[in-house]
């Protein structure tokens, strides 16, 4: 291939993946509401991207990409419909869209957007959270089958069945395709949010995904910019990008390294100054996000973890427990009044959130009493307490760095 035909081939992959970003699920989610069917609308638009890839390197990039994989895409979708023999109203339907001269569409605040629809309808409580995450991967984030099956560590038949269920259910129990109105729309919105941070907190966690964490703030980015006024929105965006900024200092050599113990400098401070600019908006409600964004914005702060401001933690995690009373932000809790109050204090409420039974088997719970108790001056049942952190912990990584402390404790 010549030097130029390499640079035209350049040229149309970098304004393919651009238009990818920004058109993509605007094409998809206008397809679906025109035809009711996910798989023709994601079928036609990845031809429409296919066909791209061919033709752009040769033709050169059009003047306008995006309107040019829109009408790919539609006629696509009519040619799909005409082969399975729709019914005639559809397709004119169709048809009549494609005739339309298609702009660049902006960004829109309003709720109509076929956007939202698509997100709230693949995060409808009426599907299970397995569901719900799967269709937000591969419909509003556009990962392949085989890529989500990845994530969630299942095979791609299992994916494939998983993501056919959800679809059907949709269509058989009349699941709609728009976004709630009103009232609803506040509790609504905290489902789409608690799909996202799941689908975060699996980049996110012990095994690390840095593409499905990253894919996660990206999709929260999309939200923030669709619900502008939404402070939860814009909260658990801001609370990703305080996580995710440390991730060069959270693990060593492929060992995971505590908070305390991290390297700040390795901390990704672009990404913090953006979630503090986030955060500078005031909430006229605070919600669980913005607590937790505002916790992780106080470690953020400090510049090295003799410097953290426990005082305000644990009037964050007083905040937070009262708006969200569960176990693991009463352990969080315990920990934090360890940390201001001392170790003793630390150890009598941490006593008192383990009677939860929800928290049996919690390896945390064990690792956070043998911290307290290490602090305390009494090693030896800090040890203890090692051994059944480690026995319980759930993954190789979480393990070696418990046996790394007990090691060092010992």
């Amino acid at each position: 291939m010549s030097p130029g035909r390499c640079g035209a081939s350049g040229d149309a992959d970098r304004a393919l993946a651009d238009v990818l970003a920004d058109e993509r699920l605007k094409i998809v989610a206008s397809l679906i509401r025109t035809t009711g069917d996910w798989d023709l609308a994601e079928d036609a638009v990845a031809d429409a991207l296919e066909r791209a890839l061919e033709r752009w390197p040769q033709d050169g990039v059009p003047a306008n990409p995006a309107a040019w994989l829109t009408t790919t895409a539609r006629r696509r979708a009519i040619d799909l419909l005409r082969r399975a023999g729709t019914e005639r109203r559809k397709l004119e339907e169709l048809a009549a869209l494609d005739t339309e001269e298609v702009a660049p569409m902006p960004e829109r605040t309003a709720v109509a957007d076929d956007r939202l629809r698509l997100v709230f309808t693949c995060c409808h409580p009426a599907l299970s959270m397995e569901a719900r995450v799967a269709l937000t991967l591969k419909v509003v984030a556009g990962m392949s089958t085989p890529a989500v099956a990845r994530a969630f560590l299942v095979s791609e038949a299992t994916m494939g069945q998983r993501l056919l269920r959800a679809k059907q259910r949709i269509a058989h129990t009349g699941i709609p395709y728009r976004v709630p109105a009103g009232d609803d729309l506040a509790e609504r919105l905290d489902g789409v949010l608690a799909v996202l941070y799941l689908v975060f907190t699996e980049g996110w966690s012990a095994r690390s995904d840095d593409a499905l964490a990253e894919e996660a703030i990206r999709l929260a980015r999309l939200l923030v910019t669709l619900l502008p006024d939404a402070d939860e929105a814009r909260s658990l965006l801001a609370l990703m990008e305080l996580q995710h900024a440390r991730r060069d200092a959270r693990r060593v050599d492929g060992e995971l390294v505590t908070l305390e113990h991290q390297d700040r400098t390795r901390w990704d401070r672009d990404a913090i100054e953006r979630a503090f600019t986030r955060l500078a908006a005031r909430a006229a409600e605070r919600g669980p996000y913005r607590i937790q964004a505002e916790l992780a914005a106080v470690h953020a702060r400090a510049l090295d973890a003799t410097a953290t401001d426990w005082q305000a933690i644990v009037e964050l995690y007083d905040e937070l427990l009262e708006l969200h009373p569960t176990p693991v932000v009463a352990l969080n809790r315990a920990i934090a009044i360890g940390m201001f109050h001392g170790p003793r204090a630390g150890l009598a409420a941490l006593d008192a959130v383990a009677e939860d039974p929800r928290l049996d088997g919690l390896h945390l719970v064990a690792a956070a009493r043998a911290d307290l108790l290490q602090r305390a001056g009494r090693p030896a049942k800090a040890v203890s307490q090692l051994d059944q952190a480690i026995a319980l912990a759930p993954t190789d990584q979480e393990r070696r760095q418990l046996a790394q402390r007990r090691a060092d404790l010992s």
